[in-house]
């Protein structure tokens, strides 16, 4: 059992105030946005160098033809998630999308401050594009409102994960990359989360006038026909489905009246190919 430490005021100021940045109140979370991308660094170097030593991270500085085509198409499909005009802290996080090469494993996942890892496996499984643009706006959603952080929070306590931030907890550092990599558990988000990224990945759809802005829906139509065949998908074990979650995003679609028609597959298709997938 993880043991939780609870910060003095003191701490808990000086977690707002470290970066000369001021907390926002509004995202329910004490780390300033600062503090909030410090520690998705720390994460992120953490999980590329565990992935890499596997010789399973695609290096984007790698001159190899395909990773770079890979990630040219990948860029092009989550650039235009952030450009939808939704994405709130757009200008302030680093949105790196990394591809992890396990063809097996079909799984994404957020770190907070914004790095996004995707596996092969996803990459394989999906045909659609905007299915694909759902899983991203999805993870995105995850890290813009903050939700890896808040769980983070009340999992580790603000002076454990404060620690963590500023580098001097190396031990806690890999148990969190564990956590957000499925490979410990996996990090649980609350119903609340879970259901909030689905809304608003129908939001950063929309707000492309490009991609069906019920993507997530199909994405999920096809993992609930994979658990049906018994098998249980990565994502479904770190990001839990409820019975209705479907028909919700298809409702916010419909409420919110924006379109539906699936935009063309060609950087999908592209990606897969670079990826021989």
């Amino acid at each position: 059992m993880k043991k939780t430490l609870f910060a003095p005021l003191w701490l808990l100021a000086l977690a707002c105030t470290l970066t000369l940045t001021s907390c926002d109140s509004n995202d329910g979370v004490i780390f300033s946005i600062q503090d909030d991308i410090n520690l998705g660094n720390q994460v992120a170097h953490e999980v590329d160098s565990t992935y890499k030593a596997q010789g399973k991270l695609l290096d984007r500085s790698s001159s190899n033809a395909n990773t770079q085509k890979a990630y040219q198409n990948l860029d092009r499909i989550v650039n235009r998630i952030l450009n939808s005009g939704q994405v709130k802290y757009k200008q302030e996080f680093p949105w790196k999308v990394t591809i992890i090469k396990e063809d097996n494993t079909l799984n994404a996942f957020a770190t907070p401050g914004g790095h996004i890892y995707v596996f092969t496996g996803l990459v394989k499984f999906l045909q659609d594009e905007d299915h694909f643009a759902g899983v991203l706006a999805h993870e995105i959603a995850h890290a813009d409102k903050r939700h890896s952080v808040k769980q983070l929070q009340r999992d580790y306590g603000i002076a454990l994960l404060l620690s963590v931030a500023l580098g001097n907890n190396a031990g806690t550092l890999r148990q969190i990359a564990a956590q957000l990599t499925g490979t410990l558990a996996g990090l649980k988000f609350s119903r609340d989360a879970e259901s909030e990224a689905d809304e608003t990945s129908v939001a950063y759809l929309g707000g492309t006038s490009y991609y069906a802005c019920d993507g997530a829906a199909g994405f999920f139509v096809k993992m609930e026909q994979e658990s049906q065949q018994g098998a249980t998908p990565e994502f479904l074990s770190t990001h839990p489905s409820p019975e209705n979650r479907i028909q919700d995003i298809q409702q916010e679609a419909k409420d919110r009246g924006c379109s539906t028609s699936s935009a063309p597959d060609s950087d999908f298709q592209q990606l897969k190919s670079a990826l021989n997938l």
